[in-house]
């Protein structure tokens, strides 16, 4: 007999059918046995009468256990004293496909690290499996409107000959004959090596490496990176105005499925934003913290902004203009990387910006510097022309206007659906004290 989805089961009341799942719950009740079994799909309660010489002991049938995989085959009644959409299955069999040892190691009360650690099992519960059918709906929906935006998709190296940002956060190791090579930190300069060879808009969706002894709810050391780079631009508005745009169009997408799900799961809405974001200057963030009194941490970065302060920026937008979103722009040049383009009439500020979203960084962006004399000058004031050469040399024989940015994928389904932390919205989370499972 063909599988069932129990899902499906509603339009099968007084049919036999089968269905396969894990059982969560195990329940006895005088001569009743009661399973709650789960599938990707969804819950349905099994009634099973215990037979008369098993309840005296006479014949010793291993008992059922949270945990096993189990293959049924029974009739669907209707019973509207089960919470379950007042279905029950009552089995004529039941075969353990693979038993589970008696005892699971985590339960609703178990620790984040207890749940990383037996994180397979920690998956199965439906929420959980919710986030990922929501990273899943939210990759095809990018990708959808890149395909009808005529993107092309790369597949860039991951190892490297030179680090592709700062060389203090990468992972290196011994490459053959030819030294050491490094783990990608971002697929960069191959996405401008390509806007170099005439593709003009590219995207990728990919692992990134950061060598960060970052412990915060916010950082992994391995995480999936959804990059994007287009030509012929006028400046890095462009950029910004093209990746708004894109958002609305993958929360319209998002809301029309889950918006329900998301609602009775994760308590929150998804909200499709109004275009265009609200930009502020980095300028003009420090005004409007000064002006709200807050006091930025004492080992803030020289015109950057803590966290904290992004959070009352935040506070800020959505009062003054009622958006989740905003851009924040115009970085100094000394918290950029050298590739980023500068003002020409304001060379310590580049044409650059992030995206916040509910307080948090989730896109990088910029005007990239494609005329290879300047992008050359601010290599070697960084001290960097001599490692980076190879990917100078994509400049020399021409290249349009472009710029680009990157955005962590499992941040932006943290902040979509509202997560404590980041180790929740990634399959299987590396950070600096977490190489396993």
């Amino acid at each position: 007999m063909q599988r069932l989805p129990i899902a499906t089961a509603k339009r099968s009341v007084g049919d036999t059918v089968r269905i396969c799942g894990f059982i969560e719950t195990v329940r006895k009740h005088k001569r009743m046995e009661f399973l709650v079994v789960a599938d990707r799909s969804g819950r349905i309660q099994v009634a099973r009468e215990i037979p008369a010489e098993e309840a005296a002991g006479e014949v010793h049938a291993r008992a059922f256990a949270p945990g096993d995989a189990v293959d049924i085959t029974g009739r669907v009644i209707a019973n509207f004293t089960v919470a379950l959409d007042g279905l029950e299955l009552v089995p004529d069999s039941i075969a353990v496909a693979g038993p589970a040892q008696h005892g699971l190691p985590i339960n609703e009360m178990s620790g984040r690290e207890a749940l990383l650690d037996w994180r397979y099992l920690a998956l199965r519960e439906p929420r959980n499996r919710l986030v990922f059918e929501v990273a899943t709906a939210v990759e095809h929906a990018m990708r959808l409107h890149w395909h009808e935006q005529d993107f092309l998709e790369l597949h860039s190296p991951k190892l490297m000959h030179s680090a592709s940002e700062s060389g203090a956060e990468t992972f290196s190791l011994e490459y053959f004959h030819l030294g050491h090579a490094y783990l990608a930190q971002s697929p960069q300069f191959y996405k401008q090596m390509a806007i170099a060879a005439g593709f003009e808009r590219v995207f990728e969706i990919g692992p990134v490496f950061r060598a960060e002894a970052s412990f915060t709810s916010r950082h992994a050391t391995e995480f999936t990176s959804v990059d994007v780079e287009l030509a012929w631009i006028e400046s890095h508005e462009d950029v910004m105005a093209w990746e708004e745009r894109w958002i609305a169009f993958v929360l319209q997408q998002l809301h029309s499925r889950y918006s329900e799900a998301v609602q009775r799961e994760f308590n929150t809405a998804i909200r499709v934003p109004s275009l265009p974001f609200p930009r502020l200057t980095m300028e003009e963030a420090h005004q409007v913290l000064s002006l709200r009194k807050y006091a930025m941490a004492a080992n803030t970065r020289r015109g950057d902004i803590d966290p904290g302060g992004l959070h009352e920026l935040a506070q800020y937008v959505e009062e003054t203009f009622g958006s989740e979103f905003y851009f924040l722009t115009d970085y100094p040049s000394s918290l950029r990387p050298f590739y980023h383009m500068r003002y020409t009439e304001a060379p310590h500020l580049t044409r650059s910006f992030d995206l916040m979203w509910k307080g948090i960084e989730i896109t990088t962006g910029a005007q990239r510097e494609h005329r290879y004399a300047v992008l050359q000058e601010q290599a070697q004031k960084a001290g960097l022309s001599h490692s980076v050469q190879y990917y100078l040399d994509f400049f020399k024989y021409g290249c349009p206007p472009h710029g680009g940015f990157g955005l962590g994928l499992a941040r932006f389904v943290m902040c979509l659906l509202q997560l404590e932390n980041i180790r929740d919205a990634t399959f299987l989370f590396r950070g600096p004290r977490r190489l396993t499972p």
